[in-house]
């Protein structure tokens, strides 16, 4: 009985084991491919913000102890690279098109709009190079750090449903100097694969081992 009281479960148990293989005495062993420093942080997309505090929470102690992390906010990547194409006038005239198409057919709305984003943030110049570009950025201005450096991917449900997040894990090997990349991902393990935000078809096509 005692032990169910102390022993951490779900979401906790997951950034308690995320974190001791973090500050393993060998370094950091999220993964056990070489050249391919991913991990998963799953979590119910119900859980968002006991997530954002937990994952907050582990921060503080690796910062604490001179950690480097670079917490990249995906829904804040995408909201840049749209008005980096389009402008601040192009974005807007892009949600007022979308408002227009939803009031008349929310299926033709959504299509429309997967569209339109895909040819913005898919390709190994999209989404993923913006990812890339800061992980490189942030790396220089912390050089002796590179065993102590960390990468967290969130609020990617920003990214739903236009795009897979399995896809930018592996559009972006090779592309993070192999420092540790955890994406913090909503969703759930299902049918022997992991539905992103509950809702798309289960993807069995992730190398990353999942801490959930």
């Amino acid at each position: 009985m005692t032990d169910d009281l102390f022993t951490p479960l779900g979401l906790d148990a997951a950034v308690a084991s995320l974190e001791k293989d973090l500050v393993a005495p060998d370094g950091p062993s999220i993964s056990t491919m070489r050249n391919h420093n991913f991990a998963i942080l799953l979590y119910l997309p119900a859980k968002e913000y006991q997530l954002r505090q937990r994952v907050r929470q582990m921060v503080g102690r690796l910062e604490a102890d001179s950690w480097a992390v670079l917490r990249l906010a995906l829904h804040e990547l995408i909201l840049d690279r749209l008005e980096g194409e389009l402008g601040l006038q192009g974005v807007q005239e892009l949600i007022e098109r979308e408002r227009r198409l939803y009031a008349r057919s929310p299926e033709r709305a959504l299509k429309d709009l997967q569209q339109r984003m895909s040819s913005y943030i898919d390709g190994s110049q999209g989404l993923v190079e913006d990812v890339a570009q800061r992980i490189a950025d942030f790396r220089k201005k912390h050089p002796d750090a590179k065993e102590r450096t960390l990468v967290l991917l969130g609020r990617a449900g920003a990214l739903y449903p236009f795009f897979r997040s399995s896809a930018l894990l592996k559009q972006l090997g090779g592309r993070t100097e192999n420092v540790p990349v955890v994406l913090l991902y909503p969703g759930e393990r299902r049918e022997g694969g992991l539905s992103f935000m509950q809702e798309l078809t289960p993807d069995r096509d992730y190398r990353p081992r999942i801490y959930a």
